[in-house]
Protein backbone atom coordinates (compact mmCIF):
# COMPACT_ATOMS: atom_id res chain seq x y z
CA UNK A 1 0.00 0.00 0.00
CA UNK A 2 1.03 3.66 -0.84
CA UNK A 3 1.42 5.84 1.97
CA UNK A 4 -0.20 9.23 2.04
CA UNK A 5 3.22 10.97 0.94
CA UNK A 6 3.51 8.71 -1.62
CA UNK A 7 -0.72 9.53 -2.59
CA UNK A 8 -0.14 13.12 -2.53
CA UNK A 9 2.96 12.70 -4.21
CA UNK A 10 1.33 10.23 -7.41
CA UNK A 11 -1.66 12.68 -7.48
CA UNK A 12 0.60 16.02 -8.33
CA UNK A 13 2.76 14.03 -10.92
CA UNK A 14 -0.22 12.95 -12.40
CA UNK A 15 -2.30 16.69 -12.27
CA UNK A 16 1.23 18.17 -13.50
CA UNK A 17 0.93 15.52 -16.64
CA UNK A 18 -2.57 16.32 -16.83
CA UNK A 19 -1.94 19.93 -17.04
CA UNK A 20 0.93 19.42 -19.61
CA UNK A 21 -1.13 17.38 -21.58
CA UNK A 22 -3.96 19.91 -21.81
CA UNK A 23 -1.13 22.72 -22.94
CA UNK A 24 0.38 20.71 -25.99
CA UNK A 25 -3.26 20.33 -27.09
CA UNK A 26 -3.91 23.44 -27.10
CA UNK A 27 -0.42 24.57 -28.22
CA UNK A 28 -1.04 22.35 -31.27
CA UNK A 29 -4.52 23.60 -31.59
CA UNK A 30 -3.09 27.29 -32.17
CA UNK A 31 -0.34 25.78 -34.17
CA UNK A 32 -3.46 24.21 -36.47
CA UNK A 33 -5.66 26.68 -36.42
CA UNK A 34 -2.61 29.98 -37.31
CA UNK A 35 -5.60 31.94 -35.48
CA UNK A 36 -7.70 31.02 -32.90
CA UNK A 37 -10.11 32.40 -30.13
CA UNK A 38 -10.07 31.61 -26.11
CA UNK A 39 -13.72 29.90 -27.05
CA UNK A 40 -12.91 28.21 -29.70
CA UNK A 41 -9.34 26.73 -28.57
CA UNK A 42 -11.09 25.98 -25.91
CA UNK A 43 -13.85 24.02 -27.53
CA UNK A 44 -11.29 22.23 -29.86
CA UNK A 45 -9.94 20.34 -26.91
CA UNK A 46 -13.12 20.21 -24.43
CA UNK A 47 -11.70 22.57 -21.43
CA UNK A 48 -13.62 24.70 -19.53
CA UNK A 49 -13.03 28.15 -21.06
CA UNK A 50 -11.50 29.01 -17.35
CA UNK A 51 -9.14 26.41 -17.59
CA UNK A 52 -7.92 27.02 -21.35
CA UNK A 53 -7.27 30.44 -20.24
CA UNK A 54 -5.18 29.86 -18.23
CA UNK A 55 -2.76 27.25 -19.76
CA UNK A 56 -3.13 30.16 -22.83
CA UNK A 57 -2.08 33.04 -20.65
CA UNK A 58 1.03 30.80 -19.50
CA UNK A 59 2.18 29.56 -23.14
CA UNK A 60 1.92 33.24 -23.92
CA UNK A 61 3.77 34.10 -20.78
CA UNK A 62 6.60 31.89 -22.24
CA UNK A 63 6.53 33.27 -25.90
CA UNK A 64 5.05 29.89 -27.30
CA UNK A 65 1.69 32.35 -28.07
CA UNK A 66 1.27 35.78 -28.79
CA UNK A 67 -2.76 37.51 -28.37
CA UNK A 68 -3.65 40.05 -30.57
CA UNK A 69 -6.11 43.16 -29.10
CA UNK A 70 -9.04 41.32 -30.73
CA UNK A 71 -8.10 38.28 -28.25
CA UNK A 72 -6.97 36.24 -31.07
CA UNK A 73 -4.17 33.50 -29.95
CA UNK A 74 -1.63 32.94 -32.70
CA UNK A 75 1.87 31.12 -32.59
CA UNK A 76 4.81 33.38 -30.52
CA UNK A 77 8.42 33.98 -30.87
CA UNK A 78 9.79 31.13 -28.85
CA UNK A 79 7.71 28.33 -30.61
CA UNK A 80 9.04 30.46 -33.93
CA UNK A 81 12.28 29.90 -33.31
CA UNK A 82 12.40 26.51 -31.78
CA UNK A 83 10.63 25.72 -35.08
CA UNK A 84 13.00 26.93 -37.15
CA UNK A 85 15.77 25.81 -35.62
CA UNK A 86 14.65 22.46 -36.28
CA UNK A 87 14.45 22.78 -39.64
CA UNK A 88 17.59 23.90 -39.89
CA UNK A 89 19.46 21.12 -37.78
CA UNK A 90 16.51 18.60 -37.56
CA UNK A 91 15.85 15.70 -39.82
CA UNK A 92 14.49 18.32 -42.54
CA UNK A 93 17.47 20.20 -42.91
CA UNK A 94 18.63 18.27 -45.31
CA UNK A 95 15.46 18.36 -47.18
CA UNK A 96 14.73 21.96 -47.12
CA UNK A 97 18.11 22.84 -47.65
CA UNK A 98 18.02 20.88 -51.11
CA UNK A 99 14.07 22.00 -51.83
CA UNK A 100 15.01 25.85 -51.52
CA UNK A 101 16.55 26.34 -55.38
CA UNK A 102 13.73 24.65 -56.57
CA UNK A 103 11.39 26.37 -54.26
CA UNK A 104 12.95 29.58 -55.49
CA UNK A 105 12.94 28.78 -59.12
CA UNK A 106 8.68 27.51 -59.03
CA UNK A 107 8.09 30.89 -57.03
CA UNK A 108 10.08 32.57 -60.18
CA UNK A 109 8.52 30.47 -63.14
CA UNK A 110 4.67 30.84 -61.91
CA UNK A 111 4.82 34.08 -60.22
CA UNK A 112 3.30 32.30 -57.10
CA UNK A 113 4.19 31.32 -53.93
CA UNK A 114 6.12 27.74 -53.75
CA UNK A 115 5.78 25.52 -50.83
CA UNK A 116 7.45 22.28 -49.70
CA UNK A 117 4.97 20.03 -46.85
CA UNK A 118 5.90 16.70 -45.64
CA UNK A 119 3.63 13.96 -43.65
CA UNK A 120 3.34 14.30 -39.45
CA UNK A 121 1.25 11.39 -38.71
CA UNK A 122 -2.83 12.56 -39.51
CA UNK A 123 -1.78 15.37 -41.16
CA UNK A 124 0.51 17.77 -43.73
CA UNK A 125 3.19 20.42 -42.39
CA UNK A 126 4.45 23.22 -44.50
CA UNK A 127 8.25 23.46 -43.91
CA UNK A 128 9.47 25.51 -46.72
CA UNK A 129 8.28 28.24 -49.07
CA UNK A 130 9.64 31.07 -51.51
CA UNK A 131 6.85 33.46 -51.30
CA UNK A 132 5.48 35.28 -54.48
CA UNK A 133 6.75 38.60 -55.38
CA UNK A 134 3.30 39.91 -56.34
CA UNK A 135 0.95 42.17 -53.72
CA UNK A 136 -1.42 39.98 -53.73
CA UNK A 137 -0.23 36.72 -52.86
CA UNK A 138 -0.95 33.86 -50.36
CA UNK A 139 1.77 34.26 -47.63
CA UNK A 140 2.28 32.41 -43.78
CA UNK A 141 2.07 28.74 -44.18
CA UNK A 142 5.75 27.54 -43.17
CA UNK A 143 4.74 25.52 -39.70
CA UNK A 144 0.79 25.69 -40.41
CA UNK A 145 -0.47 21.68 -40.65
CA UNK A 146 -3.38 21.13 -42.56
CA UNK A 147 -5.51 17.88 -42.51
CA UNK A 148 -4.72 14.92 -44.61
CA UNK A 149 -7.90 14.18 -46.04
CA UNK A 150 -9.84 17.17 -48.01
CA UNK A 151 -6.69 18.70 -48.75
CA UNK A 152 -4.51 18.11 -52.28
CA UNK A 153 -1.32 18.13 -50.36
CA UNK A 154 -2.73 15.51 -48.07
CA UNK A 155 -3.90 12.74 -50.86
CA UNK A 156 -0.15 13.40 -52.43
CA UNK A 157 1.62 12.40 -48.91
CA UNK A 158 -0.66 9.59 -48.72
CA UNK A 159 -0.14 8.39 -52.95
CA UNK A 160 1.34 5.99 -54.44
CA UNK A 161 4.02 8.79 -55.85
CA UNK A 162 2.49 8.89 -59.00
CA UNK A 163 3.92 11.39 -61.27
CA UNK A 164 0.82 13.31 -61.28
CA UNK A 165 -0.44 17.48 -60.20
CA UNK A 166 -3.49 17.42 -57.64
CA UNK A 167 -5.39 20.74 -57.77
CA UNK A 168 -7.90 21.81 -54.96
CA UNK A 169 -9.47 25.34 -54.49
CA UNK A 170 -10.94 26.13 -50.97
CA UNK A 171 -9.69 23.00 -49.52
CA UNK A 172 -8.24 24.83 -46.35
CA UNK A 173 -8.79 28.61 -47.48
CA UNK A 174 -11.57 29.49 -49.73
CA UNK A 175 -9.94 31.68 -52.67
CA UNK A 176 -7.21 29.77 -52.61
CA UNK A 177 -6.00 27.66 -55.26
CA UNK A 178 -3.64 24.98 -55.15
CA UNK A 179 -1.40 22.43 -57.33
CA UNK A 180 0.65 20.04 -56.01
CA UNK A 181 3.27 17.30 -57.14
CA UNK A 182 5.31 13.89 -54.83
CA UNK A 183 8.68 14.23 -54.40
CA UNK A 184 10.22 10.99 -53.52
CA UNK A 185 12.86 9.64 -51.62
CA UNK A 186 15.75 7.51 -52.30
CA UNK A 187 13.51 4.53 -52.10
CA UNK A 188 11.12 5.23 -53.52
CA UNK A 189 8.52 6.64 -51.69
CA UNK A 190 6.65 9.39 -50.84
CA UNK A 191 8.83 11.83 -48.51
CA UNK A 192 7.56 15.34 -49.19
CA UNK A 193 5.04 17.75 -50.99
CA UNK A 194 5.60 20.40 -53.44
CA UNK A 195 3.38 23.16 -54.65
CA UNK A 196 2.20 26.25 -55.72
CA UNK A 197 -1.01 28.65 -53.84
CA UNK A 198 -1.83 31.39 -54.74
CA UNK A 199 -5.56 33.64 -55.20
CA UNK A 200 -8.25 31.25 -57.18
CA UNK A 201 -8.83 33.90 -59.53
CA UNK A 202 -5.03 34.00 -60.66
CA UNK A 203 -4.60 29.90 -60.69
CA UNK A 204 -7.67 29.06 -63.19
CA UNK A 205 -8.13 26.84 -66.03
CA UNK A 206 -5.90 29.30 -68.11
CA UNK A 207 -2.74 28.93 -66.40
CA UNK A 208 -3.11 25.27 -65.85
CA UNK A 209 -0.80 24.24 -68.30
CA UNK A 210 2.46 26.33 -66.86
CA UNK A 211 1.54 25.70 -63.45
CA UNK A 212 1.05 21.93 -63.53
CA UNK A 213 4.27 21.82 -65.93
CA UNK A 214 5.84 23.64 -63.37
CA UNK A 215 5.46 22.10 -60.01
CA UNK A 216 6.07 18.50 -62.17
CA UNK A 217 9.32 19.68 -63.05
CA UNK A 218 10.17 21.31 -59.38
CA UNK A 219 9.26 18.00 -58.22
CA UNK A 220 10.74 15.28 -60.05
CA UNK A 221 14.70 17.77 -60.07
CA UNK A 222 14.04 17.46 -56.27
CA UNK A 223 13.00 14.41 -56.46
CA UNK A 224 16.89 13.56 -58.57
CA UNK A 225 18.69 15.68 -56.36
CA UNK A 226 17.31 13.56 -53.51
CA UNK A 227 18.34 9.91 -54.99
CA UNK A 228 21.88 11.49 -56.16
CA UNK A 229 24.75 10.62 -58.63
CA UNK A 230 23.24 7.29 -60.27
Amino acid sequence: LLSSSEIIMTSSTLHKSRSAERALHLLDTVVTAGSISLGDAARAVDLPTSTALRHLRALEHDGYLDRDPHGMFSVGPTFLRLALTSLREGPAAHLTTAARPHLDRLAETTGESAYLAVRERSRAVYIATAESTRAIRHVGWVGRTVPLSGTAVGTTLTGDGEATVLRNTGGVEPDVAAAVAPVMGPDGTVVAAISVLGPSSRLDDTSTDTVTTAVLVAAEALSRDLRGPT
